[in-house]
């Protein structure tokens, strides 16, 4: 990029010089932010841009995800026309191809939840795939997903006209420099020290690809990703090879197939590859190549041969391997670094990095500009990071399965398998011994359903009535006609201390906290823009003593926010979530059941809802809370980890002339959609305010501490929203719903499915889902009917309701 001389003082600070790295900087100065620089250790595309296959294809996991690709595909279609540089971009469509009968209702299913995002997608038999690839052979095959709009491109050539784009607007960009530290003043960044001096800097963008983990621990990040051996082949070229055929990704043959300059490229999403360098990236010139492996690849190349027959004959001119970055849960790491304010992370990018980088540094600059992510992506978010993740042996397990499934078919509830057991609550024995079958989250083993005797103890996916349907059903009406005990231990608790602790929490948080000892208070934690950043319950347990309750996934993003908030005032926080286990009893016969086992009086005019008090039970104490996640009579017991076993069997013990039964996740999560609580990260999120998500009954208006965000939220108040969160109930009882599956009102598009689970006491799928107007709107045009939510093609009629559909009233959990 020529000679350019290092500033001492720059706005923003971008480092890494790949695809991402440069559409930030692009993206920066079409904002008009051109107080910029971008620094390379090598040159620009080094790392793992260079060796990119240039896949263009939308159909990502994520409602987000997707609207990335979105943005990716407008750079490709007009970064040419702005700088004059190319990036190679053709469209040629993919075609995912279907050669089981389960991966063909995946594509069913996908093609519904796409059309969400506005993404043509095409659901094609047998002729018509073979008609516009005609290379296939059809044995063995039901069909396509046929996506017109993906293409392929350069990454090269795309890298060098977003950095063209970058400099022509005052962008500087210097390579062969490194950057040896990250400089901070309290939780804020302030620049960067590299090899040829410091720079100062508001902003600083970790885009070091497969190093992010590397440099992230520089400053105190932790950005968990692993590189792997990644492979494909090119073979000669191939006489009278048709130009521009569609893509071919087979996910029952862990392939895909393009035209390249008249040959074929094959490329490779397999089972059994390795992690790379896990000890630390080797210094190089960042064009790095691992050895080839073809006892390895053998067998995925035959099953390719077989599909596309002119392999077969066709000889081999590059056998590529080379690293790259892949994250424990399959997703990028995108955003501000929860722990340190003005540092952004773009990496670990899954072998997507080339269609989803353009998007990425679209979102990125805007985010930095504005202030606030313009996508909805919760799950890129860094706070989702648990500590444990950037453990080098158990990335190097959880990372390679992250690529053994990426093709793999993508069931509802699946399960990872590796890594496992790495965290487990205390009653993690006696769940086990009633027959859980578990699954994971952040870490923890959780009993997501319990398999009664006889049942074999494992997940049989499908797309229609998994195998623990009627299982999950029987503890669902166990809490609403008797009773149900649900170990929730994994659930975050945070422990605030501290004469300010009041007034740090009164200020965050958007209810009155400031309440009498022994109260619970339901509230969200907003953002300037008042976006809701935690949903979270605060227990006063004492003058200056509180209790936070989260979610397990989200309890280290609780924890970082309010320490941003404490300021120099004298409060202190501890994740105190393992110290305790907890217990929820839920039902009408909670009352009945637990009665007994205490002298303490547990009568609604004694112990009313919203309740917290140490009260005793059994041999000991715990602290028992009234309050409810799945819309009955019950509490939540917390209990110290060495105790918890005893009052495990103390209330198993008591509870079969209750008919008490042990319920799982899966469970508990049909019984809250039928009440329509909100679950932070599946339907609320720092994009959505409490007024749209149904939640203003929470928000105090008048205290005199104020809140944050009140400001934006008053603003909301008086104009009107235009979108809202909606409980829905499809009519037909035998369709399931899984995620972001689009929504239409009077047959017009109008949102997405949130989350959902089947709801035994209504007869019906359930779900949470966003419907948005074309302006502003009254409540009752939410609930106009007709609506239809898409399923697998189809268009069901459903039910809609801003009020819960079970128990409007709320008069179960208070009786």
């Amino acid at each position: 990029m020529g000679e350019q001389q290092q500033p001492a003082r720059a706005q923003v600070v971008i480092v890494g010089g790949g695809i991402i790295g440069t559409s930030t900087a692009y993206h920066l100065a079409c904002r008009g932010w051109t107080d910029v620089v971008l620094l390379e250790r090598n040159t620009l595309t080094s790392g793992t841009t260079w060796h990119a296959a240039g896949l263009v294809t939308q159909a990502r996991g994520t409602w987000g995800t997707r609207e990335v690709v979105q943005r990716s595909l407008d750079v490709f279609r007009n970064l040419e026309h702005d700088t004059g540089f190319s990036t190679g971009f053709v469209k040629t469509g993919t075609m995912n191809l279907a050669t089981s009968a389960d991966r063909f209702d995946e594509m069913r299913q996908l093609a519904s939840v796409v059309r969400g995002n506005g993404i043509d997608a095409d659901l094609l038999d047998v002729d018509r795939t073979l008609e516009l690839h005609p290379l296939l052979n059809s044995d063995g095959l039901y069909g396509s997903l046929y996506f017109p709009e993906d293409g392929r491109g350069s990454a090269t050539d795309t890298t060098i006209a977003l950095a063209r784009g970058a400099t022509s607007r005052g962008v500087r960009i210097i390579e062969n420099v490194a950057v040896a530290g990250v400089m901070t003043a309290g939780d804020r960044v302030r620049g960067v020290r590299t090899t040829a001096g410091d720079i100062e800097a508001e902003y600083v963008v970790n885009a070091t690809g497969m190093w992010g983990r590397e440099f992230g621990e520089i400053a105190g990040v932790d950005v968990p990703l692993q590189a792997l051996a990644h492979y494909y082949v090119v073979t000669e070229a191939i006489k009278d090879l048709p130009r521009n055929l569609p893509t071919i990704k087979s996910g029952d043959e862990y392939s895909y197939v393009k035209d390249e300059a008249g040959a074929l490229m094959v490329g490779f999403f397999e089972p059994g590859s390795y992690a790379w360098a896990s000890r630390g990236i080797p210094e190089s010139d960042g064009y790095i190549r691992l050895p080839e492996d073809w006892d390895h690849l053998g067998d995925f190349y035959e099953r390719m041969m077989y599909r596309v027959p002119v392999l077969a004959d066709a000889g081999i001119r590059l056998h590529f391997c080379g690293p790259e970055s892949f994250t424990p849960d399959g997703q990028y790491h995108l955003g501000e670094a929860p722990n340190l304010r003005n540092y952004f992370v773009a990496a670990g990018f899954n072998s997507v990095g080339f269609l989803s980088g353009p998007g990425a540094g679209s979102v990125l600059a805007d985010w930095i500009v504005d202030g606030y992510s313009p996508v909805d992506l919760p799950e890129t978010d860094l706070g989702r990071v648990q500590t444990h993740e950037t453990n080098r042996r158990f990335l190097e397990e959880r990372v390679v399965e992250s690529l053994d499934i990426s093709y793999e078919i993508h069931w509802p509830f699946q399960q990872r398998e590796s890594a496992r057991q790495l965290r487990v609550s205390p009653l993690y024995e006696r769940t086990d011994a009633a027959g859980a079958v578990f699954g994971e989250l952040a870490g923890w083993e959780r009993a997501n359903w319990y398999a009664p005797a006889g049942v074999v103890r494992r997940y049989e996916y499908s797309f229609g009535r998994p195998n623990w349907f009627e299982h999950s059903a029987a503890e669902h009406n166990a809490i609403r006609e008797a009773v149900g005990m649900i170990d929730t231990s994994s659930f975050g608790k945070l422990l605030v201390q501290g004469r300010d602790a009041v007034s740090v929490l009164n200020r965050l948080s958007v209810n009155q906290v400031d309440v009498p000892i022994g109260r619970i208070v339901y509230t969200q934690w907003l953002n300037d823009n008042a976006g809701i950043e935690a949903d979270v319950t605060i227990t006063r347990v004492g003058e200056t003593e509180f209790l936070v309750l989260s979610g397990p996934a989200t309890i280290n993003r609780d924890l970082a926010h309010l320490r941003r908030h404490i300021g120099d005032q004298f409060c202190t926080v501890a994740d105190v979530t393992g110290t305790m286990a907890m217990l929820a009893v839920m039902g009408p016969n909670a009352r009945d059941l637990l009665g007994p086992l205490t002298d303490a009086d547990l009568s609604t005019e004694a112990f009313p809802f919203g309740t917290s008090r140490q009260i005793d039970l059994g041999l000991t104490h715990v602290r028992a809370t009234r309050v409810t996640y799945v819309g009955e009579l019950g509490w939540e017991l917390l209990i110290p980890s060495e105790s918890a076993r005893h009052i495990w069997d103390t209330i198993m013990d008591a509870g079969e002339p209750h008919g008490l039964r042990n319920v799982g996740y899966h469970a508990m999560n049909s019984l809250r959609l039928e009440k329509a609580y909100r679950s932070w990260g599946h339907d609320i999120s720092a994009g959505d305010n409490p007024i749209q998500a149904g939640l203003s009954f929470t928000v105090k208006w008048d205290k005199s501490s104020g809140f944050v965000g009140r400001e934006a939220l008053e603003k909301v108040k008086s104009e009107g929203v235009a979108r809202r969160l909606v409980q829905f109930v499809l009519e037909d009882p035998e369709p399931l719903l899984f995620h972001d599956e689009p929504i239409y009102r009077f047959g017009e598009l109008v949102g997405r499915v949130a989350s959902t689970q089947y709801g035994h006491t209504l007869g019906g799928a359930v779900a949470l889902g966003w419907v948005e107007a074309s302006e502003v709107v009254p409540r009752t045009w939410f609930e106009s009917e007709p609506y239809e939510i898409e399923v697998g093609g189809r268009r069901v009629p459903a039910r809609a309701s801003l009020s819960p559909m079970y128990d409007p009233k709320s008069e179960r959990p208070k009786q």
